[in-house]
């Protein structure tokens, strides 16, 4: 008779996407911040791109989440959590530039990234399923970290 018991998260591997939840979290409510307070050059396009982070961090959030539910693991997004656990940089209150924000922005993403990268191995050995889901985010935030950082970048000397 085949073994149909479930395949159930490790503490490692639930801690490790707990980490991703956290972050995502975070990230989209850097980027709520960021998206009602910017003022200054190219504030639409900004505006606008902000909506696109935040749209994927949340969706992200979601995806990790329910995958560590599939895999019977606990996610907690409670705002204590979040707060205490993640790893971006604090975003400053009030009004904020949007040169100033496009390099903060950036900043954000590229730790909610490197929280996937730090743990992909980890992640791959364990479930390479739930590694897919890894590749798929840290594509789609390096792609916004891009588009945003692009704002504020000179072309290279030739």
């Amino acid at each position: 008779m085949a073994d149909n018991a479930p395949f159930k998260a490790s503490h490692e591997l639930a801690e490790n996407l707990q980490s991703v939840v956290t972050d995502l979290i975070d990230l989209s409510l850097v980027g709520k911040q960021a998206h009602w307070n910017i003022l200054g050059t190219n504030f639409r396009d900004l505006h606008l791109n902000l909506d696109e982070v935040i749209d994927i961090a949340r969706e992200g959030a979601d995806d990790f989440a329910e995958r560590m539910r599939a895999l019977y693991a606990v996610p907690d997004g409670r705002a204590v959590v979040v707060a205490k656990e993640s790893s971006l940089p604090a975003f400053p209150e009030g009004e904020i530039s949007t040169h100033d924000a496009v390099d903060r922005i950036t900043d954000a993403i590229y730790a909610a990234t490197g929280t996937m990268r730090k743990i992909h191995d980890a992640v791959d050995a364990a479930d390479p399923t739930t590694a897919d889901i890894l590749h798929e985010y840290t594509q789609k935030l390096e792609q916004q970290a891009w588009f945003i950082s692009a704002e504020n970048r000179k072309p290279a000397a030739k």
